[in-house]
């Protein structure tokens, strides 16, 4: 374990009032195992290295993992409509020939259930809606099947909750499993993630952390603020351990073809000068040379902060998981700036 680096990132959770656990492995070896803060506040219950944590948006990997696996064995394909595989549902105002690699890439144009440009509060999503009814991915259709397109399919990049969730119905359709049994079967157990899964926030298992809200009084649970379970956009619980097994399965080659494996860490879309969307992560990139820097998983909801990144040149993999709503940017960008890589 590196001492020092130690010494600066317990110095940084006492500083942030961090809540969470951190995994950090360099060439293979651990660098940095360390937890802090309380998976249960009420009873004392402390966050530990097996503690479970949702990481909200930071599993749209699995949704991309699971759409290539289904390319692999040629139940689906990349081009592969809307129109062809999600038929039993009903979007009046979508584009038919909206495909499952826009669907990926953030590029389809359908509404989002959660625009950023209309809401700044995630919770006024449950107004009409209460969150303890969205259990299936089929229950998120009401809050945007009916909506116009956002913009032409294909024509440009706007972060979607919503074309992650027709991923996952079309994972669905095709498997004839549940989305949750298709990840933990095909995914998390070739992985060995034994205890990660899509817990139902309202039955949640041991050892899993309660995600918090700060508010004028201290802290409330964020129970009322998320659907009951997560689905193929977010809302996963895994362990920093799990996160770091997953990692290494998709890079050794034990979910994906090398052929898939290197399409999903390919830069699909240009966001911005030196940063792209590969299939469920980010991509970040050298300004000059355009070459691959990092790739990034991130993650938030209210009492949910989700940071993970591999930095394929030097084989340096970092997991950071909050049961609050912020830290673990701070904590990943203090890992960067020890390795030197900001």
């Amino acid at each position: 374990m590196n001492t020092k680096l130690q010494e600066r990132i317990q110095g940084l959770m006492e500083q942030y009032h961090f809540s969470g656990s951190i995994y950090v492995k360099s060439n293979g070896a651990e660098v940095l195992k360390l937890s802090h803060g309380y998976a249960n506040r009420s009873e004392h219950i402390l966050n530990q290295e097996n503690t479970r944590f949702g990481i909200a948006s930071g599993c749209k990997l699995f949704t991309a993992i699971a759409i290539c696996q289904l390319v692999e064995q040629k139940k689906l394909a990349f081009t592969t409509t809307i129109e062809e595989c999600l038929s039993a549902y009903s979007f009046p105002y979508f584009d038919p020939d909206i495909t499952v690699q826009q669907l990926l890439t953030h590029t389809s144009g359908v509404p989002d259930y959660f625009d950023e440009d209309v809401m700044d509060d995630f919770e006024e999503l449950w107004v009409q809606r209460p969150m303890y009814h969205i259990r299936r991915l089929e229950d998120f259709l009401p809050l945007f099947q009916n909506e116009p397109m956002k913009h032409p399919a294909g024509s440009k990049f706007h972060y979607n909750n919503a074309g992650y969730i027709l991923l996952g119905l079309m994972v669905e359709q095709v498997s004839q499993m549940t989305f949750q049994e298709y990840v933990e079967e095909h995914i998390f157990t070739k992985a060995g993630m034994t205890d990660s899964g899509y817990f139902e926030m309202d039955h949640l298992p041991e050892r899993t952390a309660l995600g918090y809200i700060q508010t004028e009084n201290g802290y409330r649970t964020n129970i009322y603020s998320l659907p009951a379970r997560g689905g193929s956009d977010g809302g996963a619980y895994v362990t920093v351990g799990d996160m770091m097994k997953l990692w290494d399965a998709l890079i050794g080659g034990r979910l994906l073809s090398a052929e898939l494996t290197d399409l999903l860490l390919t830069p699909h879309v240009q966001v911005s000068e030196d940063l792209a969307y590969g299939y469920g992560l980010w991509i970040t990139q050298h300004k000059d040379t355009q070459q691959i820097e990092k790739y990034v998983l991130m993650g938030y909801d209210p009492g949910v902060n989700f940071r993970a990144l591999f930095y394929p040149d030097h084989s340096l993999l970092a997991v950071v998981c909050s049961n609050r709503s912020d830290g673990a940017f701070q904590v990943i960008n203090e890992i960067e700036q020890e390795f030197k890589f900001k």
